[in-house]
């Protein structure tokens, strides 16, 4: 349950001006409530009609969302005076190992303090203002989550990246985003330097290393050395705060922004009913530092509710480390892909015991119903499923106390209003097969990504009638819950992972030995699906050992873009389908591969 000092904090900051934070025992009531009824998904109303009253009338945008809002000092800094005035469970709010014996705690003082002597790094040494952007592509680190605060702060846009970019990708990033500063670690740091000469709005580079490298500014020397006095900047709710890249179907990754409001704010409205945390709570959130997922699960989402982020540095996935961390560290609720649920029922789950593990998480695609039925077989335990976008943060959940159907996403979460839809963007009845959307007129909803910087054709692309289009086609039931069928473009899903097809073909061709190339998702049982690449070979190679040749053309992707977006599969085709006007049938050949022809 969330301090009833805090609701007192959010009175005093002002966030709802308009709702009279006065009936604190009503809001107390809010926070205590689990989600009451098989409507309220899809219809975000609360029992309470007190409460209703006050907090319907924001969702559906009748009362004033606040003009100003910062995360950092609205959110975090208030935790951090509960905290200190004995009022919050004695629990960190952060909490890293490595896996190696080095272990991080932070309270939410610490936290403060630490990231207020790298906001300052930030500002008075890199020059950094309100509205500079930062591209920050770290593994799961202490100084990632620093870095993030300290942004938040200074209103310093932040670019999370994955760490398995490469040279091409950092590149391109760098230059479509006029990032001022990057701040990766020692691994990444020649691939900048190969690609920095071309980047013009490049001024400074922050290495995240034990040791000195030319050309780097050292991170952990100059934030170490910094004062600890930082006034946070005034930002108002609409502000940019993050801007992800995704995956494009048809071209380079799109630079999606989110706000103040988008990520921050929302999940003082709307957190509890997915992740459904607890100040006395412990998160395992087991994604990658370029996802959304990890900003939403490990840092805003539960640090909203006040609880710990439990991260674990996890160069490798593996099952046996998994097992065991949740066997020797007591955490709550555990969030990843189901790539890893599929590695973890085929261990004997039997000499595991875990120390407190309640709550299990699924998203990023459709998990399958067996791995389901196998995992609360073997553990006692349910997964529940979320869904969501880098767009729109999470859209859909399977939250505490619901009806799990097995293969469902669960129902809306809010704050949205979520719909099957035709093309024309009329809502279908339950069991008629569309597109998923949320709704976005009259009143745009806090969640939803501000655009995507500096294409407002895809921006406006993105809409159509009264909602937003996610691009995935489903189905909902009479009870409201949503069911994914497949993408409506060619975004390839693979453990997690959104890879556009586009940036392999243009991998692969730059391979003398391809001619064309057309690449769509595969079926796989532990990945879900993987990439698969159809290649018409050039003439001069139209005679090579086919085994041989995959090898190499699957090395040269991986050297060329990201290694987790390499073709895990390769045919070699005489020809590629193609339209009258010459455009390759990807459709034609993902049916093929899925058994649909």
């Amino acid at each position: 349950m969330i301090p009833l000092t805090f609701l007192r904090s959010l009175q005093h900051l002002h966030l709802y001006p308009a709702m009279k934070i006065c009936k604190l025992q009503t809001l107390k009531l809010l926070w205590t409530l689990k989600p009451p009824c098989r409507t309220f998904h899809r219809h975000p109303r609360l029992l309470v009609s007190d409460v209703h009253s006050q907090y319907e009338s924001v969702r559906r945008g009748e009362q004033e969302i606040p003009k100003y809002f910062n995360f950092a000092s609205d959110v975090l800094d208030k935790w951090s005076e509960i905290e200190k005035a004995g009022r919050k469970p004695t629990n960190s709010a952060f909490w890293w190992i490595s896996g190696n014996g080095e272990e991080v705690k932070w309270s939410f003082e610490e936290l403060g303090f630490l990231s207020r002597k790298v906001a300052n790094v930030l500002t008075k040494v890199c020059g950094l203002q309100k509205g500079d952007r930062v591209i920050v592509v770290l593994p799961r680190i202490p100084e990632w989550w620093l870095v993030n605060v300290a942004c938040i702060r200074a209103g310093i846009v932040l670019i999370p990246g994955t760490s398995q970019l490469s040279a091409k990708d950092i590149l391109y990033r760098l230059q479509a985003s006029k990032a001022k500063c990057i701040i990766t670690n020692d691994t990444l740091a020649p691939a900048v330097d190969s690609v920095a000469s071309e980047c013009q709005f490049l001024e400074n580079k922050l290495v995240v290393s034990k040791g000195s490298r030319e050309g780097w500014l050292n991170f952990n020397e100059l934030y170490k050395n910094q004062p600890a006095d930082h006034s946070c900047v005034k930002t108002r709710i609409q502000d940019s705060m993050v801007i992800f890249f995704t995956s494009g179907t048809t071209g380079s990754p799109k630079m999606t922004e989110h706000s103040q409001g988008s990520l921050g704010f929302r999940p003082l409205l709307c957190e509890r009913y997915w992740l459904d945390t607890s100040p006395s709570d412990t998160v395992w959130g087991i994604t990658d530092t370029g996802w959304i997922v990890t900003s939403l699960a490990s840092l805003f989402d539960a640090w909203a509710l006040g609880s710990c982020v439990f991260v674990h540095q996890l160069p490798q996935i593996e099952p046996s480390v998994i097992l065991n961390t949740l066997c020797r560290f007591p955490i709550d609720t555990m969030i990843s892909a189901p790539t890893l649920y599929r590695m973890l029922v085929q261990a004997d789950l039997s000499s595991y015991k875990f120390m407190n593990l309640k709550h299990c998480m699924s998203g990023g695609e459709p998990l399958n119903p067996e791995v389901i039925d196998q995992w609360k077989s073997k553990t006692g335990l349910d997964i529940h499923e979320v869904y969501g976008q880098t767009e729109a943060g999470i859209i859909c959940s399977v939250s505490k106390g619901m009806k799990i159907k097995p293969g469902s996403m669960g129902k809306a979460a809010p704050p949205f209003d979520v719909q099957v839809v035709d093309k024309n963007a009329n809502i279908l009845p339950p069991g008629q097969q569309g597109e998923i959307a949320v709704r976005s007129k009259p009143v745009r909803p806090l969640g939803l990504f501000t655009e995507y910087v500096d294409n407002p054709k895809k921006t406006t692309e993105s809409e159509r009638g009264d909602f937003y289009i996610t691009g995935d086609r489903g189905t909902m039931d009479e009870d409201g819950y949503f069911w994914f069928i497949g993408r409506d473009d060619d975004i390839i899903i693979s453990s997690g992972y959104r890879i556009g097809p586009f940036e392999v073909e243009s991998a692969l061709i730059e391979h003398p030995a391809v001619a064309e190339t057309a690449v769509v998702s595969s079926p796989d049982p532990l990945r879900g699906e993987v990439v698969k690449a159809f290649v018409v070979l050039s003439d001069a190679f139209s005679s090579s050992d086919c085994e041989s040749l995959t090898r190499d053309l699957q090395e040269h992707v991986k050297k060329t873009t990201a290694p987790y977006k390499y073709p895990r599969k390769v045919e070699f085709v005489r020809e590629l389908p193609k339209t009258i006007t010459g455009k390759i049938k990807r459709n034609e050949l993902r049916a093929k591969e899925w058994g649909q022809m």
